[in-house]
């Protein structure tokens, strides 16, 4: 069993699943004699700076946090290059990364028993290093292509809430849509094309089963670099549907390479991680094996 857990709760994901889920799970917890510091905040920045002031000193021996992939997200930059591991009690919408890492998903009593174990798993991180010197971390797939051109619409839009505002995202961007002029560099190999999607994975999934990179492994040191080079848009979205089976890799325009360092240039673009707005192109990536310990 670990020593003291520090708890983040993003009572709002799966549409407010997180609240029920975050406190079932803090119930069996301290039922099960664990010293838990609730480290909870109103939003995100909050959780992140309590949760890294617990960290540095080294006030947990573990971190868990309640929600989906941007709360694994988060608890991946606080976790990473640490010997703090990170338990998952996966309650959102997608729970991508946890779905991939075999973890239950919106249960609370299986994900506390995973926690009590205290089994860990070292799993890879793709590092990015921001021009001021700041160290951002994500788990599973970065998204550089049309996906993050709708997030990033979607995102200034407070109506409506949920899926519905990815869906209206899409059919708003697809009509004015044109592939992007990429330069992409692994491991300074230079590519240049015209793509529709650039996706990096460090797992293989996002978006709530859409598997991107399927062949994407947390531990073997790479990264894999998926790329739709330009199609028309009848064509993308014969093929788009193909991403939630992994099948998309064998049609002709789709390439997929592995790195340990991806650099990518494109202009007006900015990346998505974990489902969470990451960093304007151009950017670089790094795999770091073993990075982040889960506890699994």
């Amino acid at each position: 069993m670990p020593g003291r857990l520090g708890l983040l709760v993003n009572p709002t994901s799966g549409r407010n699943t997180g609240a029920r889920v975050g406190s079932e799970a803090l119930t069996l917890l301290r039922a099960a004699g664990v010293d838990v510091l609730d480290l909870s905040a109103p939003d995100a920045a909050g959780a992140l700076a309590r949760g890294r002031a617990a960290v540095a000193d080294r006030a947990v021996d573990a971190l868990v946090v309640v929600g989906g992939d941007g709360m694994v997200h988060l608890g991946a930059n606080l976790c990473a290059a640490t010997d703090v591991p990170l338990g998952i009690v996966a309650a959102g919408t997608g729970n991508d990364i946890a779905r991939e890492l075999g973890l239950p998903v919106r249960d609370a009593a299986m994900s506390v028993d995973r926690i009590l174990t205290g089994a860990t798993r070292r799993v890879d991180a793709a590092r990015h290093t921001t021009p001021s010197g700041e160290t951002r971390w994500f788990v599973g797939v970065l998204a550089a292509g049309f996906d993050a051109v709708v997030n990033e619409r979607a995102n200034q839009w407070r109506w409506p809430k949920g899926p519905m505002r990815y869906n209206l995202a899409i059919l708003r961007e697809l009509p004015v849509f044109r592939a992007i002029p990429y330069v992409l560099e692994l491991d300074g190999r230079r590519l240049e094309t015209e793509a529709m999607l650039v996706a990096v994975g460090n797992g293989p999934a996002y978006g709530g089963g859409m598997r991107i990179t399927p062949d994407a492994s947390f531990d073997d040191g790479l990264l894999d670099v998926l790329v739709l080079n330009r199609i028309s848009t009848p064509e993308f979205l014969r093929v788009f549907p193909t991403v939630f089976r992994g099948t998309h890799t064998s049609h002709p325009a789709v390439e997929v390479h592995r790195a340990r360092e991806v650099r990518l240039e494109a202009r007006g673009i900015v990346s998505y991680a974990d489902g969470e707005r990451f960093a304007p192109l151009p950017m670089t990536v790094q795999a770091v094996p073993a990075a982040l310990t889960v506890l699994a």
